[in-house]
């Protein structure tokens, strides 16, 4: 479709995907490019997507996902001025629900093999990255604001197996050059940002810091953390509560009291209890809150107005009405976490980076964990981002990514 102005961009965030939006517009995630271990690679991803502009999956499966934006619509109503899980929906360019099926999937990977093949690429590029999203697949989900690879493209195992046969007829003759682009490619990914950016804050296991506006909470053990540019959020394995901390923009009252209440009261909440508190040295404002979601179930949230620095933060937990008395300790526990940071400790948080090293004899992707990475990933991880098997070892003389 050489009528079309073709766009590319990288997609700041650590989840795995690429995307295509009709009209030709092509993205990447920065996760996804620290997972890929050649140009070829990044050639038969960018192949692959604009293989759905060109068969016009992606115009079909966006007026599909009309109807399935209209349920995440209805869902946001929970809470209707603060919306935890909306933004988290219009994170990854509005395609959380844009989901290809098995055939347009096969159609892709064949056209994206042919296009990289076709500019000199290495067509089993495209093989190298669906396996190493098939293993990122095994060990691990993390849907961190933008959906991730297999939430929207499935089966890249089994496809591996149907794309060889188109692979093997598009290799060059023996003797003709083609390229890879390995080392150049490892080369260009030295330094690359790998997980959350600090100035939207990150995520350790359960607690989340942002060394910009110098705070610090810690979410319920268990509860998967959700970081976008305008909240953070959690939700309970059982998706009756849930926990955010955003910032109330325009906060308007006498006291921090007042501005609690009326906010809340803005969402459609009824305040029914309150108290002045002293958050990790700050001014804040603790209180009981009852609403009622559109379908006419009730809910109750526990939380903070937290007066910090230059601003006012909501640290928020929300649960039904059958699930608060349970939930409500949960919530005390973490609204105490709030605390602020100092200029030291904030300085202290640095982002993790892809790092290359090279292999020696006898290491084992366990001991470049703890030792090149710093413990700063799991074995199996490392393992999967240099696009190998866990049970594989790594080959002494290899460059290897990193993170540290």
């Amino acid at each position: 479709r050489p009528q079309l102005q073709w766009s590319f961009a990288v997609v700041d965030s650590p989840t795995v995907n690429a995307f295509a939006a009709p009209g030709g517009f092509i993205y990447v995630t920065r996760g996804l490019l620290a997972h890929l271990g050649s140009e070829a690679e990044l050639a038969g991803v960018l192949g692959h997507e604009i293989g759905h502009v060109t068969a016009r999956h992606a115009a079909e499966q966006y007026t599909r996902s009309t109807s399935s934006q209209l349920g995440l619509a209805l869902g946001s109503i929970l809470f209707p001025e603060v919306r935890p899980y909306a933004n988290l929906a219009g994170t990854g360019l509005g395609l959380l629900a844009l989901r290809y099926g098995r055939q347009d999937e096969i159609e892709a990977d064949r056209l994206g093999a042919e296009y990289a093949a076709q500019a000199g690429w290495d067509p089993s590029g495209i093989e190298g990255m669906l396996r190493t999203l098939a293993r990122l697949g095994e060990a691990s989900t993390d849907r961190r604001g933008v959906p991730n690879w297999l939430s929207t493209h499935p089966d890249p195992a089994q496809r591996v197996e149907e794309i060889a046969p188109v692979v093997a007829r598009l290799q060059p003759p023996a003797g003709a050059e083609v390229r890879r682009g390995r080392e150049a490619y490892l080369q260009r990914l030295d330094g690359l940002l790998f997980g959350d950016n600090p100035k939207e804050g990150i995520v350790r296991g359960n607690t989340f810091l942002h060394p910009v506006l110098r705070l610090a909470v810690e979410f319920p053990e268990g509860w998967p953390v959700r970081n976008s540019a305008t909240q953070v959020s959690a939700q309970a394995p059982d998706g009756q509560q849930l926990m955010w901390l955003d910032v109330v923009t325009s906060p308007t009252g006498a006291s921090l009291a007042d501005v609690a209440q009326r906010h809340m009261a803005a969402a459609g909440f009824r305040t029914l209890d309150g108290r002045l508190a002293r958050l990790g040295g700050a001014e804040a404002f603790v209180g009981t809150f009852e609403g009622r979601l559109q379908s006419g179930g009730r809910v109750v949230a526990r939380g903070a107005y937290i007066a910090a620095g230059q601003a006012v933060y909501r640290w928020m937990g929300l649960a039904t009405e059958q699930a608060f008395p349970a939930a409500s300790r949960r919530f005390d526990q973490a609204i105490e976490s709030f605390r602020t940071l100092s200029a030291a400790e904030a300085e202290r948080i640095r982002p993790l980076r892809v790092r290359l090293h090279t292999v020696a004899a006898g290491d084992t992707w366990d001991a470049l964990a703890r030792v090149a990475s710093q413990g700063t990933i799991a074995p199996a991880a490392l393992a999967v981002l240099n696009g190998s098997s866990p049970e594989a070892p790594p080959r002494a003389g290899d460059r290897v990514k990193v993170v540290r």
